[in-house]
Order: structure tokens, then sequence, then C-alpha cells
């Protein structure tokens, strides 16, 4: 895919850091090609800390033949597995950078992701993007599938659905300081930008650009739709702290978004 170059790019003395955070569980099959996607990022200011959280596979394996020795990469070991949003959070803690990313160890970037999206939230102050995605297959072919990101995403909009990949979203540190998802099983990427747009009081900026690949496994619990209406609920009910009547009412607005007009930023191509 080939982009227009609208924005100046950064001097490479001037690039502010960029903290990517990925846990790992067992992902041997799947690790490398991630951790190539950023090795070949054009923006080359950069930490990539991966948590791995007591993977039984060889993925510690993958992960350290991948680094290759480059230190900009940091692994961390967990002893006991406790979960992909403590994972996430205990690398928060340890990021150094004005921005932070996230990139799952399952998905990838196209390698002018964090210069692109780096380069116009430097330009316009911009505190939190995120962009439009591709899905691929377990084995990394297309599945014809566009996610678009929303040009303007506020609050609002965000506290009815999670519109932000979590693969493609940058917020920056810097001025909204750290954000850590709740520790519950599923629905932390939502709890985190949703909590990046109320502290930045601007909507979030959606790039219209495919600048991130995201792997559909079929073990992935996304998958279970049924599950997810819980894990939705829960969303509502425990982490923001509604009432079952609101946890409810809020569900149900949920799935009228998400029926109804999420569709809206899905395209299928050929």
């Amino acid at each position: 895919m080939h982009y227009e170059e609208t924005i100046k790019p950064i001097k490479s003395s001037d690039q502010p850091l960029v903290s990517i955070i990925t846990p790992l569980f067992n992902a041997e099959k799947f690790i490398h090609e991630t951790i190539r996607s950023i090795l070949d990022q054009t923006y080359s200011n950069w930490e990539h800390i991966v948590v791995d959280d007591a993977s039984s596979d060889a993925s510690v394996i993958v992960v350290k033949r991948s680094f290759n020795g480059d230190s900009r990469f940091r692994l961390i070991q967990l002893e006991n597995n406790r979960g992909a949003a403590y994972c996430r959070n205990y690398a928060t803690e340890q990021a150094l950078g004005k921005y932070i990313a996230f990139l799952d160890s399952d998905d990838m970037w196209h390698p002018q992701k964090l210069e692109q999206q780096i380069q116009l939230m430097e330009k316009e102050s911009l505190a939190v993007t995120f962009t439009s995605y591709l899905q691929i297959d377990e084995h990394g072919n297309p599945l014809n599938k566009r996610i678009k990101a929303l040009p303007s995403l506020s609050y609002a909009k965000q506290h009815r659905n999670n519109y932000i990949g979590n693969l493609t979203g940058v917020y920056n540190a810097g001025t909204l300081g750290k954000i850590f998802a709740p520790n519950i099983r599923k629905r932390q990427d939502w709890a985190v930008w949703l909590e990046a747009i109320k502290r930045n009081n601007e909507p979030a900026i959606g790039i219209q650009k495919d600048l991130a690949f995201y792997r559909v496994r079929e073990d992935s619990i996304s998958s279970n739709k049924i599950d997810l209406l819980k894990y939705n609920f829960k969303f509502y009910k425990t982490h923001l702290g509604y009432s079952w009547f609101k946890s409810l009412f809020c569900l149900g607005r949920f799935l009228i978004e998400y029926f109804l007009i999420r569709p809206k930023q899905i395209e299928h191509y050929k």
C-alpha cells in the first residue's frame, strides 16, 4: 500500500520516544512476525517492552532470538500467569516514552505506522489517536475486511462501543499521564481508551489509513459473542460502577450501536 506523504518527517534526533507494550502468552507461532513488524518501522526512536505471562511454550526463546541483541527491546518474565491486563499495566509502569502504544503478540503493524501517527500527533498537538486496520487469518492471509477509524471519536461515542482497535491506538503519556487498565479478563482496552479520551477532554482523532493488521484466531476469547455480552455488562457494572438498571440500559445501547451503527465502519473488499 502506498500513502501520500502530507506531513514533514521528524528528524531522527527530534523523535520523541514511543513505548510499545506487548503482553505475551503462548504465542510462539506469531511473536516473531509481531517483533519483525516493529523492527521494520520507519520510525526508529522506540522501546518495546514484552511481558511474558509465564508461557509454557517456546515463546520466550523465539522472543530472545528475534530481539537479536537490539537494546531497544526489554523482556520481562513473570513466574506466575497474571493475565493480559496485569502485563500491560506492569509494562506501563516501566515505560519511559512520551507516547504509549500497544501491540498484542499475534498482531502486526504497517512499516509506516509509528512515523505517520507520531508525526501527526506532534504537528497537531494531539493526545489520543488511532487508525484504520485490516484483518488477517492465523496464517497472515488477508480476510478482505477493513475496520475504518472514525475521523473523530467523542467520549459519549466511545462509551457506547469500543471504536479504537487497541493495536492502533497511541496516547501521550507526557500530557495525560500513564493510564492503567482494570484487571478484567476482557474489555481492558476499552477502559483505557475511554479514560484517555476523558482525561484529554477532547475527541480522539482517527487516521484514515490501514496501518495495522489484526489477526483473527479461532481460539480467541473475542470469538465468543455470548461471553462478550457478559464482559460488556461487567464493564458498565463493575468497572464504571453503574447500577444494574443503568448497566442493562447501557448494554442495550451497546447492542444497538454494535449491530446497527458500527457495521458502517466495517468494509469488505476483494
